[in-house]
């Protein structure tokens, strides 16, 4: 499987970017997807995760929301009223064996990831 993240930009605080990750060489059915987040200077982390349920980490539920386009084979992350500290590269993952919370809690890994989209919330 390989994946393509897009949809990265500068946007100000309190804007929005929706971010998508196209999956090539097999079907949504078939893998949970992460979106994850690396800040300059600090480790990745996971941001929400998705697969026959969804799940976001706990500081960005309300703000952020993933979806699937099953018609597009991309999941996408909607992001609302960002802050600076969401500032970083954000990757997507594919996960064959995983359910959203094990893949986002990091009790399960990643079979394959994407090349990374910036995002810089700053005025």
């Amino acid at each position: 499987v390989q994946l393509q993240a897009s949809g990265g930009g500068l946007v100000q605080p309190g804007g929005s970017l929706t971010l998508s990750c196209a999956v090539f060489g097999a079907t949504l059915e078939d893998y949970t997807i992460g979106w994850f987040r690396q800040a300059p200077g600090k480790e990745r982390e996971a941001v929400a995760c998705i697969g026959s349920s969804k799940y976001h980490v706990k500081s960005e539920e309300g703000r952020f929301n993933i979806s699937k386009d099953n018609a597009k084979n991309t999941v996408n992350l909607q992001m609302n009223s960002l802050k600076p500290d969401d500032t970083g590269v954000y990757y997507c993952a594919a996960a064959r064996w995983a359910v959203a919370t094990t893949l986002c809690l990091g009790l399960e890994g990643s079979d394959s990831w994407g090349q990374g989209t910036q995002v810089t919330v700053s005025s």
